[in-house]
């Protein structure tokens, strides 16, 4: 009786969270433009899609800044973990609590911020304050992860290579890179996710010239939610869950 009772419970729960992009996702393939009633199957929306140029636009610069932010907030992100795991400094501890701050601080409050500090340094805003605002964004989480895998790490394989020879740079090419490169692939992977799917930081952090994907979504659907957009955001749902599974298999593939 109990495992029924959770087995149902579970299924509530599952079914909550993911009856409505079910619904997105079938609505996508309705033939009907206007009306919420199914008037048959088609797959008109995602060709009229593809011939969108200001949404095939939008998506190209929002895969752009994904990619670049994510690459190098993992880049600086692993050398921060690094740094905090390895060394002993004076404010390591609350260096190491600004980086929790920052993951938990609200979207608005970062957005808001960063563009005070754009307008005050006169920095005009498009691609470079979208792209900085999206690392500072995504860097904290990166830390997180890989200085999580850092801290599982047995300290004896360290001096161990340092007992055979092995000095700083070749201590971290063959025996750490190695050892953390899941995390920080995983790192990588949330961060493209974090990227394309912003909306509030990037509303207040981009200029009129350069827009990206979520926030033209944001512009369409004040108008009425047209197929093409249940369209696109059922692709981009499709790359999130290819992104998650593959950052979850890399992170428990490390515990082999």
């Amino acid at each position: 009786m109990k495992t029924f009772i959770k087995a149902a419970y579970a299924a509530v729960i599952y079914l909550f969270l993911y009856f409505p992009l079910v619904v997105l996702g079938a609505y996508s393939f309705n033939a009907s433009r206007y009306s919420l009633g199914w008037k048959g199957f088609t797959t008109a929306w995602y060709a009229k899609l593809m011939n969108n140029a200001q949404l095939m636009d939008a998506a190209v610069h929002s895969l752009t800044i994904a990619c670049c932010s994510a690459t190098l907030a993992t880049f600086l992100g692993t050398l921060a973990a690094l740094a905090l795991h390895r060394y002993r400094f004076p404010g390591r501890k609350i260096l190491s609590g600004c980086v929790y701050v920052l993951i938990m601080s609200p979207d608005i409050i970062m957005g808001i911020s960063l563009l005070v500090l754009y307008l005050v340094l006169a920095i005009p805003l498009g691609f470079w304050t979208l792209l900085l605002s999206h690392i500072t964004l995504c860097l904290p989480f990166v830390t997180v992860t890989v200085l999580s895998r850092l801290q599982e790490f047995d300290p004896h394989v360290i001096e161990a290579a340092r007992d055979l020879g092995a000095r700083e740079f070749a201590l971290f090419r063959h025996v750490i890179l190695p050892m953390v490169m899941p995390s920080v692939m995983a790192g990588w992977l949330l961060c493209f996710t974090l990227s394309l799917d912003d909306v509030m930081i990037s509303f207040f952090t981009t200029g009129p010239g350069y827009e990206i994907l979520p926030l033209k979504i944001y512009s369409m659907v004040r108008l009425g939610v047209k197929p093409e957009v249940n369209a696109l955001c059922v692709i981009m749902m499709g790359i999130t869950l290819l992104a998650v599974p593959t950052a979850q298999w890399l992170v428990k593939d490390k515990k082999r």
